[in-house]
């Protein structure tokens, strides 16, 4: 049976500009020395202008 992880991320802002991350890279680089492997993201959080203000990754092993 498959198992799935999700791990929350939110996009923060700096006035109406949001500012760039590389944590995500970070934290696939980290499930996948844990054995898992990053198969998408879902989208939890969109801002009034359709901006993406949060995201799930998610990770299978």
């Amino acid at each position: 049976m498959k198992k799935y992880e999700y791990v929350n991320i939110e996009y923060s802002a700096k006035g109406a500009v949001f500012s760039y991350i590389e944590k995500h890279r970070d934290i696939i680089d980290s499930y996948a020395d844990k054995g898992f492997r990053y198969v998408g993201f879902v989208p939890t959080e969109v801002g009034a202008n359709g901006c993406i203000r949060k995201i799930d990754l998610i990770f299978e092993k």
